[in-house]
């Protein structure tokens, strides 16, 4: 748990933004993950990718089901992840891009999962007691979905020729969505200044860091920085995001309020 132990004072709709933005990213990224179940290249990875998807279904839950309950207008999880339109998502751009072939489903989570276990790591110590026991949990799942997609960009980068192909081509068509991880606003300095959260700026070292390591170590070339496409935590997102939607939100939308 978070060295704090009082919720602290931070606006309610700024501290729902905040939510929204963490339970939106493992939405989509665990249902675009989810995509590869039956469709694997080795039964093993199958597995494996089921159970990462399953892991982020369940961050969700917590990050949105909290979400609910600080908008206090009894809106649960499932009403967040299904009633909601594609402009009221808040999720990076990152997690919503096409799997592609298996070298750039695992490219896109290696990013991701840099980015998700430092930012985990200091969410640890957050001064809403909350939001530390939900990061507390959460990453023991997320460290090891950063060792095993970490291995696999090495194994891979740095295997046969084509695959050092593949994984290079996917490094280049993601790396200008990674830029948005790191740009805040207003709503992240407000939860930054009230120990919620950190500036998403100052994520930036740490992860550098550890994504130039796993890059050299796999043979893979860092791309340069360049123009960084942003939008989704606003609500901007690409036409990918409303094929997911379509797919995620079919039943509740077809069946209003049905249960299992």
């Amino acid at each position: 748990m978070g060295a704090a132990q009082e919720t602290a004072t931070v606006d309610n709709a700024v501290l729902f933004e905040f939510l929204l933005r963490m339970g939106d990213n493992t939405l989509i990224l665990g249902h675009r993950v989810s995509e590869w179940c039956g469709h694997s290249p080795a039964l093993e990875e199958d597995i494996a990718l089921s159970n990462t998807a399953l892991d982020l279904i369940g961050q969700t839950q917590l990050w949105l089901g909290l979400a609910g309950e600080v908008e206090g207008k009894g809106r649960s999880a499932d009403d967040l992840a299904y009633l909601r339109d594609g402009l009221d998502f808040r999720n990076v751009l990152l997690v919503e891009r096409p799997n592609g072939d298996f070298g750039k489903t695992l490219m896109r989570q290696f990013l991701f999962d840099a980015w998700h276990y430092v930012l985990l790591k200091w969410l640890k110590s957050s001064s809403d007691h909350r939001i530390a026991e939900i990061a507390e949990k959460s990453l023991k799942e997320v460290s090891y979905h950063l060792d095993r997609s970490r291995d696999l960009v090495i194994r891979l980068g740095d295997g046969t020729v084509e695959s050092h192909r593949r994984m290079q081509a996917a490094l280049d068509d993601l790396w200008p969505f990674t830029g948005e991880l790191f740009i805040g606003d207003a709503s992240d300095t407000a939860v930054a200044a009230a120990g919620v959260a950190p500036e998403p700026a100052s994520l930036k070292a740490p992860w550098d860091e550890l994504v130039a390591e796993t890059l050299e170590e796999a043979t893979l070339k860092t791309p340069a920085d360049g123009y960084m496409q942003k939008g989704g935590k606003r609500g901007i997102h690409t036409e990918h995001l409303g094929f997911i939607l379509s797919d995620l939100q079919f039943l509740q939308r077809a069946y209003p309020g049905g249960t299992w």
